[in-house]
């Protein structure tokens, strides 16, 4: 019997990144964030725990960090599959629950609207928004439960 072996598996090497960000306080619970080359924000709690309505919070923040991954992770992928988009629009909901002596966050629920301009789009579409929900890498970064809820539909037909 011939036996063959395989050539061994050339190991693809991945760049790593790094994301740098400032804070600084400013007054009671508020603060300004800031990164090299954008705009700053003003940040602080939320109203139900003693900060600002109408300022961004952290909690704000991390739900919009995991629609705004699941977003632009659909986009690159359906831009190279070439999907004809119309528009996407996303709300989400971020649930923080008191859970084992402190609050966390348990559920992310998206509720992606996509429209495509074909029919046979839509179940491209559809496959493309899980493996987008599998690979986005903020909601694989979160131990929160993450839950997407697309609606795809196609204008004008």
């Amino acid at each position: 019997m011939e036996q063959t072996t395989a050539a061994p598996s050339q190991t693809l090497k991945r760049k790593s990144f790094k994301y740098h960000v400032n804070v600084a306080w400013l007054e009671n619970r508020a603060g300004t964030l800031s990164s090299e080359g954008k705009p700053s924000i003003r940040v602080a709690s939320p109203p139900e725990f003693k900060g600002e309505a109408g300022t961004w919070s952290p909690e704000d923040l991390f739900v919009a960090a995991v629609n705004a991954c699941t977003m632009t992770t659909f986009i690159a992928l359906a831009t190279r599959l070439q999907i004809p988009l119309v528009s996407y629009t996303s709300d989400a909901e971020g649930t923080l629950e008191f859970v084992d002596g402190g609050y966390t966050f348990t559920k992310v629920v998206l509720r992606p609207v996509v429209e495509v301009r074909t029919a046979d789009a839509v179940i491209q579409a559809e496959q493309t928004m899980q493996t987008a929900h599998k690979t986005c890498l903020i909601a694989n970064s979160v131990k929160s439960q993450v839950v997407v809820e697309p609606v795809i539909s196609v204008r004008g037909e």
